[in-house]
């Protein structure tokens, strides 16, 4: 009897506590709401990473943050924070630019990492730890720029109203040497796996994947290199520490006794988290910086081919345990047309596969679209190319990655003047996508523009996006569907010309990930039943 009287009890508190959550819970109704899908509000702490820019003693480094004006509408009215911090470095690692690559970029097996000790070499502090780009309000980009040599990599956070769609550029100009050009990367997020299509260990390029730890605690990372025929031999990119908020650059052709012209890096956090990016400098077309691909899809959309591209390359990867084959199409203006002698695209499982598209645009802007042969194939791919412009010795490449659709916003930043191209591109035929683009009110001054434009589905569009009304320095560009637009894919593109070599640079426009959805919290007894 007691026992009984007791498990009655404990059922009893049981439906009081669960009732009670419910009713708090339940948004804008009483405790007999069901749930009912889900509310989209703003993310209250975003973090971003911004590896080392330069190693030149002639390059110069913006840097550029943003927020969107009115992303964070409903976010308690918390007011919001937003920098970045340097970081430490790792120095004489093996396989980074201090070791020589005497150990191939191999750390300790297990090795946990830390300050004194780390399996990747010494990790050594920031010499100043004073906030770059400090963000105060939305709506307004702030702006920064160093020619140190030594500039350190970067870690950052953003919390309350500035945390949505909070965006970092760092831009570099190298005037003269090996690494001459314009390199440009959209800081990215902490995240656990990485793909990278299109780098390269052979003798005229010198790659550099930058990792960058923004926690607390030790990360340890794998690389691996698949070129034409699989995993690369020799590959030695396993149990790479990254003590915390430090940095390791690690020189790829270290990592392999196989020279491979167009191989995939994968790059896998077993523990902790980092962010990734990969700096080519390639002996005749300059430098620039590979950011990551999108998460392999079975179709993949590759944005902002310049009309005046002497040369595109193509490196993809089946990732899987399947083979894929694809249709290969170039958006134009006009339509889908597909390249001549390259309508399809057989990729064997594990293996990468590059294909010199040549001036695939034929003086017509256009971006990239591969899809399944077969409808119902799965087979997820991941993507980027190398697109170069000039000729001769005044030639200049940059990379465009597979990448996200822009489903809510996109930002990009350090658009100054007329330097800037934007590229969107809507995939699916019958499905037109319509977009706000705004530019925002200058650094030094200016009053934001919108404009919209419509992209007919199986199209692409290239446009000088607008200005800022009396722009002082630089502004932002935000994309924005509207409401029962079509799928669409942005990039943007910075041309500035360095005596006579056409430098240019292009980032992908993703997603934000600005907003997230909430479920909606109901009551539902049934949890207290077997």
């Amino acid at each position: 009897m007691k026992r009984t009287m007791m498990s009655l009890i404990g059922v009893s508190v049981a439906l009081a506590a669960v009732t009670g959550v419910a009713a708090v819970a339940t948004p804008g109704g009483g405790a007999d709401d069901a749930p009912r899908g889900g509310n989209r509000l703003p993310v209250q702490r975003s973090a971003l990473l911004c590896p080392a820019p330069t190693s030149s003693e002639v390059g110069e480094t913006a840097y550029t943050a943003f927020a969107p004006q009115g992303a964070a509408a409903g976010a308690d009215g918390k007011k919001g924070t937003a920098q970045l911090l340097p970081a430490g470095t790792v120095k004489d690692a093996g396989g980074t630019d201090g070791g020589k690559g005497k150990d191939k970029g191999k750390g300790k097996k297990g090795a946990k990492g830390g300050a004194a000790d780390s399996a990747a070499g010494q990790a050594v502090p920031p010499r100043d730890t004073k906030p770059v780009v400090p963000l105060r309000q939305a709506g307004r980009p702030v702006t920064t720029t160093t020619d140190s040599a030594d500039a350190p990599a970067l870690v950052g956070t953003a919390d309350g109203t500035l945390a949505p769609g909070w965006t970092v550029q760092q831009t570099t100009s190298v005037a003269a040497g090996a690494g001459r050009g314009l390199l440009g990367l959209g800081c990215t997020a902490p995240d656990t796996t990485f793909w990278f299509p299109g780098v390269s260990t052979a003798t005229d390029r010198q790659d550099y994947v930058h990792l960058t730890n923004p926690d607390s605690t030790p990360a340890v990372v794998d690389l691996e290199l698949r070129g034409k025929d699989g995993a690369l031999a020799g590959s030695a990119g396993e149990d790479i520490s990254v003590p915390p908020h430090t940095t390791v650059p690690v020189l790829l052709s270290t990592l392999t006794d196989t020279p491979a012209t167009n191989a995939t890096l994968h790059v896998v956090a077993r523990e902790g988290r980092v962010g990734a990016a990969v700096q080519a400098n390639d002996s005749k077309l300059g430098s620039d910086w590979l950011p990551p691909a999108a998460d392999p899809s079975p179709s993949v959309v590759l944005p902002g081919v310049p009309k005046d591209a002497t040369s595109v390359r193509l490196v993809a990867l089946a990732p899987g345990e399947s083979d894929a084959d694809l249709k290969v199409q170039l958006a134009t203006p006009t339509g889908m047309i597909t390249p001549a002698g390259v309508e399809t695209l057989h990729l064997k499982s594990g293996m990468t596969t590059a294909v010199d598209l040549k001036d695939l645009t034929k003086g017509e802007a256009g971006s990239l679209v591969l899809t399944p042969s077969d409808s119902g194939s799965k087979v997820p791919v991941a993507a980027a190319l190398r697109v170069t412009r000039g000729k001769g010795a005044k030639q200049e490449m940059a990379f465009i990655p597979a990448t996200r659709p822009v489903e809510k916003r996109a930002t990009a930043v350090d658009n100054r003047g007329k330097d800037a191209t934007l590229s969107l591109v809507a995939p699916e035929k019958g499905k037109d996508a319509k977009v706000k683009v705004t530019a925002s009110a200058g650094s030094g001054g200016g009053t934001p523009v919108t404009k919209t434009y419509t992209v007919k589905g199986g199209t692409s569009l290239d446009a000088v996006p607008p200005r800022p009304t009396g722009l002082k320095g630089s502004y932002a560009l935000t994309v924005e569907p509207e409401s029962g637009s079509g799928p669409v894919y942005a990039s943007r593109m910075l041309a500035r010309p360095q005596g006579g070599v056409p430098a240019f640079t292009v980032q992908p426009m993703p997603d934000d990930r600005g907003s997230v959805l909430v479920p909606t919290a109901g009551q539902d007894l049934s949890v207290l039943t077997d």
